[in-house]
């Protein structure tokens, strides 16, 4: 099983990135994903996930309203639409893979069964 994330890099505060993360070798329509980002100097949090058929989603409180999290099952591919980004938003972000559906599980990180190499984003003041 392989996670690939990809579109991390630098970006101004007020502007927007796009993640993606591609899956292979994984049943992706059974699986439900998350992004998670960890600060420097900080624990990995969680950031949105969603469930397998795409019907259900939940987002951290720092993120509701600026984040949208999305799956296309037939490019077996996530992604996390980042925008009014914040300096603070500076973080490796990692995908993860897991096989619970319902979405409060899906906050709780020990609960993926497989993870991403991660992607930097970085916001500037």
């Amino acid at each position: 099983v392989q996670l690939q994330a990809s579109g991390g890099g630098l970006a101004q505060a007020g502007g927007s990135r796009r993640l993606s993360c591609a899956a292979s070798e994984l049943t992706f329509s059974r699986y439900s994903m998350g992004w998670f980002r960890q600060a420097p100097g900080k624990e990995r949090e969680f950031v949105a996930a969603i469930n397998w058929g795409g019907g259900s989603t939940s987002y951290a409180d720092s993120v509701k309203g600026r984040f949208t999290i999305s799956r296309d099952n037939a490019k077996n591919t996530v992604y996390l639409q980042m925008n009014s980004l914040k300096p603070e938003d500076t973080a490796v972000y990692y995908c993860a893979a897991t096989t619970y559906q319902s979405v409060r599980y899906l906050e709780t990180g020990r609960l993926y069964d497989y993870w991403g190499q991660g992607t930097l984003v970085t916001v500037s003041s």
